[in-house]
């Protein structure tokens, strides 16, 4: 005959591990405002790639003015023109328009033209005085 063994229940509760912890918050509801929620969907870096090619936009434009001013052909002249048409205007129905770029780069317009300008007076005033002092005048002679 076998003798069964009775079964006691435990007086004592069992042992919770901290990795038990753990899994058991994984099954918790989580307390999210919206805003926080959308939050992990929306960019840690607002938007660097698109700013880049903003700026890059922008530097070529600069450059193009700059680079442009004194051409004597007519391709290069053309960049100049077409680089201060697009610099000067206040056409801000594009995203590519200067007043778009530097709205969305967070930069004054008005700021960089006066720059521009202030490059451009400093830049035929230079050219004139190199084009005065490379002309000869008469010479004087002395007896």
């Amino acid at each position: 005959m076998k003798l069964a063994k009775k079964i006691e229940p435990e007086t004592t509760a069992p042992t919770v591990s901290a990795s038990d912890d753990r899994v058991a918050s994984l099954f918790q509801p989580d307390v999210l405002l919206g805003d926080q929620y959308l939050e992990n969907f929306r960019r840690k870096v607002a938007l660097e790639p698109e700013k880049a090619l903003l700026l890059a936009v922008l530097d070529d434009g600069v450059r193009c003015f700059q680079d442009n001013m004194f051409a004597e052909n007519k391709k290069k002249r053309m960049l100049f023109e077409e680089a201060a048409e697009w610099l000067f205007s206040d056409d801000a129905s594009w995203i590519f328009s200067f007043v778009s770029i530097c709205a969305a780069m967070g930069l004054d317009p008005d700021y960089l033209r006066r720059g521009l300008r202030q490059w451009e007076e400093r830049a035929v005033s230079a050219r004139r005085k190199k084009q005065r002092g490379s002309i000869p005048g008469p010479e004087r002679l002395v007896a």
